[in-house]
């Protein structure tokens, strides 16, 4: 039920991918960036500090080169490997264009073995969904933004994986040369890079749901619209979603980031709008994304039951105002809040 989000097609290569979405990507990682190389500081102990002195900026610039790095290489393969301007499920550019890739599409079409014309219908189906949900829905870029700036704020480097082993070590034993190989060779077969963890979890986990949702939303709304249209459309869908788990610059993202771009929960997001179309209607489903706050959190997708029982509330033929209950559920909150201070004041008067 939502209108259509944009106003032409646009045919970008890698490079037109990058120049295009590098201010989302600034917003997305700067405040990441920025944590990390604080976060990997945190750790020096105080003496070590004063000791190093100068020495402190100059390892804050290396922190932010090795970052960069990754980071760079990441969005190199991703320009690389994208077919449209919203392959991720995020909001990346603000041209009012639907997208696609060309080159890659074709690429893409050969190595699934499938007609050329079928996939570019497909991926611009996928676009148009994207782009009609983005500018239909204003608030749903900047929720997903500040979601990973609160996640940002909260970042915490994790190094204990490289102090246990170092634990494990026997300086004693070290003078073997045969004890020595043994402990190099546990070492290599070790994961001791440095974990990045957040003491705002739950601001990932609102942009993984967030994430979930989109996709999910135009998983179902593709096949909809596609299923009896165009024939391979389910072994496209399938073969969409395996290269969505698989993609290898979106873990070289989460690597960098801390932040799962795979969308994990994308067939429970699926799930979930297929029942919630069948029990309300497409209207009322789609008036869900009218505000944050009536969207399904993370513990819907699993289990999506009450949800559903929440969105349907009275009968088939009441009109679902999603923003109007809203409304009313503050107004009786601020009238709670004035009895109880009333309440209080008559009680200071006794």
């Amino acid at each position: 039920s939502l209108p259509a989000g944009v106003n032409r097609v646009e045919a970008w290569n890698s490079l037109q991918w990058l120049e295009n979405t590098k201010s989302t990507w600034t917003r997305l990682v700067d405040p990441v960036a920025s944590r990390m190389s604080d976060a990997s500081l945190e750790g020096v102990p105080e003496e070590a500090r004063e000791m190093m002195g100068p020495m402190l900026g100059i390892m804050r610039q290396m922190n932010s080169m090795s970052f960069g790095t990754q980071l760079g290489n990441a969005l190199a393969e991703l320009a690389q490997t994208s077919l449209t301007g919203s392959d991720l499920g995020l909001p990346l550019h603000t041209t009012g264009a639907a997208v696609l890739l060309p080159t890659h599409l074709v690429a893409l079409a050969e190595e699934l073995e499938v007609p050329a014309r079928d996939l570019f219908i497909y991926a611009t189906a996928r676009e148009a969904a994207h782009q009609r949900l983005f500018d239909r829905v204003p608030w749903l870029a900047e929720r997903m933004i500040s979601s990973v700036e609160e996640y940002a704020a909260g970042i915490v480097i994790d190094y204990s994986a490289i102090e246990e082993a170092a634990r494990g070590l026997d300086i004693e034993n070290m003078q073997d040369p045969q004890r020595m190989q043994e402990a190099m060779s546990e070492l290599q077969n070790m994961d001791l890079s440095p974990k990045i963890r957040s003491r705002n979890e739950n601001a990932r986990t609102r942009f993984q749901t967030l994430l979930a949702l989109v996709e999910g939303w135009v998983d179902m709304v593709v096949t909809d619209a596609l299923g009896e249209r165009l024939s391979g459309a389910a072994q496209l869908d399938e073969a969409w979603r395996r290269r969505r788990a698989t993609e290898g610059a979106e873990q070289a993202l989460e690597k960098a980031t801390g932040i799962d771009l795979g969308s994990p929960k994308v067939r429970e997001a699926t799930n979930l709008w297929h029942r919630l179309t069948t029990a309300v209607g497409i209207e009322r489903r789609d008036k869900v994304w009218d505000h944050p706050d009536f969207l399904p959190v993370a513990e819907d997708l699993d289990e999506p039951a009450a949800f559903i029982d929440s969105v349907l509330g009275g009968s088939e033929n009441d009109d679902f105002d999603p923003i109007a209950e809203l409304e009313e559920q503050l107004r009786k909150e601020a009238e709670k809040r004035a009895a109880e201070g009333n309440d209080s004041d008559a009680d200071d008067d006794k």
